[in-house]
Formats: structure tokens, sequence, C-alpha cells
């Protein structure tokens, strides 16, 4: 999977639980927390989102790795790249 289409995927999750998110204003560096004033039941609906559609497990020790753009978008490509 490209890093275009786990974008995507990251993406589509976070509009889910920030519907109000604006993709063009988004910092891939910042952490979603600080951009889009998620919490922490939204944070772990996002990672059930990239469950269900990525199929990939995202073990709660993880989550720190998760928490911006860029660093959702690296630890999935490692997680998949892993399982393949």
């Amino acid at each position: 999977m490209s890093d275009a289409d786990l974008r995507t995927a990251v993406l589509q999750a976070l509009a889910s639980v920030a519907p109000e998110m604006d993709e063009a204003e988004l910092d891939p560096k910042t952490s979603f927390r600080e951009q889009l004033d998620i919490d922490s039941m939204d944070f772990l609906n996002f990672v059930i989102a990239l469950h269900d559609s990525l199929a990939v497990d995202i073990p709660e020790a993880d989550y720190p790795r998760m928490t911006s753009l860029d660093g959702a978008i690296a630890y999935l490509a490692e997680r998949l790249k892993a399982a393949a």
C-alpha cells in the first residue's frame, strides 16, 4: 500500500471522528489532539476505524506513534510491510 493510500485511509478515519477537519489546514507533523481538539474516545475511534479499514492491529502501546498524520502514515507503512 502506498503512502498516498495510507494518507487517504488516515484522513478518512480522522474525518469520522472530526468531521469539521479541514484537510488543507492539517499540519502533518502536529498532533491531531492539538489541531482537532479530539479527546481520548475520539482517538480510540480513529484507531478502530483504521483497524477496520486496513485490517492492521494497532496495540495501545503504539498509540503515541499515531498522533500526527506523518507519524500515523509511517507507523502504518511499517506495520503493513511487516505483515506482508
